[in-house]
């Protein structure tokens, strides 16, 4: 439609009598008869202008670009491990996490070992408390029916391609 018909039902929305009995009324009504003249202009011109391509140029550049990043960050990540004598962070220090248990979506129960004695902390959102210490023991061997995902997954494929 063309802009001239979008501006005359800007002037009959600004200057109907609805629009006079409340003044705010009268400007929602030239806001809204604003916008109702501009969003077809904007259309009419965007539908006659040209589109304007990007070059292949600016695209191998912005290529290039992104593979340098990835770059930068593969090679700060092996210089990190470089420094740090090839231990990951977190793997060095005297905790360790023996097993846990989840009670709910935001309540959990861990044993953490810490040098010569295991304790047993609760964690629920905001607040992390010992329930109790013991002597560090020996954990029981997992019985055959609890076998980690790794090994799970290895027998199904196996079972899968010996057929």
């Amino acid at each position: 439609m063309p802009a001239a018909f979008w501006f005359k039902i800007a002037a009959i929305m600004t200057s109907s009598s609805i629009f006079r009995v409340n003044p705010a009324r009268r400007v929602r009504a030239q806001g809204a008869a604003a916008i109702a003249a501009w969003v077809p202009a904007v259309a009419c011109a965007q539908t006659t202008a040209e589109g304007v391509g990007v070059s292949a140029g600016a695209l191998v550049q912005m290529l290039l670009s992104l593979l340098l990043i990835i770059a930068l960050l593969f090679a700060g990540a092996w210089l990190l491990r470089r420094l740090n004598g090839g231990v990951s962070f977190g793997h060095n220090g005297p905790l360790r996490i023996v097993g846990g248990l989840m009670i709910s979506p935001r309540e959990r129960i861990v044993l953490i070992e810490v040098a010569d004695s295991w304790l047993v902390v609760g964690i629920v959102p905001g607040q992390i408390k010992t329930l109790h210490t013991l002597p560090k023991g020996d954990l029981p061997a997992p019985p055959n029916g609890d076998k980690p995902f790794g090994q799970w997954l290895k027998q199904f494929s196996e079972r899968k391609h010996g057929q």
